[in-house]
């Protein structure tokens, strides 16, 4: 990895939020997925870091960062999405990052991306999602439910997996408020085509064609809603777009942000 290194916390409004800076030149932010943590994004940094400055973080309570107080409540309120996108605010203002930036965001992740950028446009140059949910047609508690089982049915590598990216401790209770709904999908029914219509700045929706979860229709749905939208199914690939087809996956974000950044 090249350039500037800082791997630290910051204080956002009482709770310490684990961050990582990597690289050097415009910043490019990672947002990780609804049960994920910044840990995922950290193979992928040699393909980043040569032309960007890389931020990431746990978002509160996830990885390295404190769930703060009443952590059930944040989670399962129906501001939740809003909360995250003011601690994405909450952290540029406090790294004094008042130059544009560009955005990737893995499902959940994406749904904050796209939030922030609605709001705050002034800020943000180009939004990357892959996997994002568009609209749901049941509740996100049904759907959760009926996707994903308790935590004592995971296959042991998922486990594991979940402790790697939040720690013993963390990872169990993580995954039942997870299963309940709640998080940037939130817990009833989930549509953020409104939110599309206002984001102006170019957004890539990246899909694979095999996504368990969410059907390409919902890629398209997204692409049609946004002004600036650009569409990019990839074949043979899954929900995890980054790490079922890594190559694919960074070629269309590289020419992507090349297109929009010049």
């Amino acid at each position: 990895m090249e350039g500037c290194k800082t791997l630290a916390f910051i204080d956002i409004r009482g709770v310490n939020i684990y961050y990582e800076i990597h690289g050097e030149g415009e910043y490019l932010v990672l947002l990780h997925h609804g049960i994920g943590s910044s840990v995922m994004w950290k193979p992928f940094l040699p393909k980043l870091v040569t032309k960007y400055r890389v931020l990431f973080y746990d978002r509160r309570g996830f990885g390295q960062s404190e769930p703060g107080e009443d952590f059930s409540y944040y989670y399962h309120n129906d501001d939740h999405r809003e909360a995250c996108v003011k601690e994405l605010t909450d952290i540029l203002s406090s790294l004094n990052i008042t130059s544009k930036i560009n955005i990737i965001g893995q499902c959940e992740g994406g749904a904050i991306a796209l939030n922030f950028a609605a709001h705050y446009p002034q800020q943000v140059k180009c939004v990357v999602t892959s996997s994002t949910q568009c609209y749901s047609t049941v509740s996100m508690t049904e759907f959760m439910k009926n996707n994903f089982p308790p935590f004592e049915e995971l296959p042991d590598s998922f486990k594991k997996h979940l402790v790697k990216l939040h720690g013993e401790t963390r990872a169990i209770e993580l995954y039942l408020h997870f299963r309940q709904g709640g998080g940037a999908y939130g817990m009833s029914m989930y549509d953020i085509r409104s939110i599309l219509a206002k984001t102006q700045c170019p957004a890539l929706i990246i899909y694979g064609d095999r996504g368990h979860l969410f059907s390409v229709e919902q890629a398209v749905s997204m692409y049609r809603s946004l002004p600036r939208g650009e569409l990019a199914v990839l074949p043979n690939c899954g929900h995890n777009t980054y790490y079922d087809q890594p190559s694919e996956y960074f070629m269309q974000i590289k020419k992507f942000l090349a297109r929009h950044n010049n």
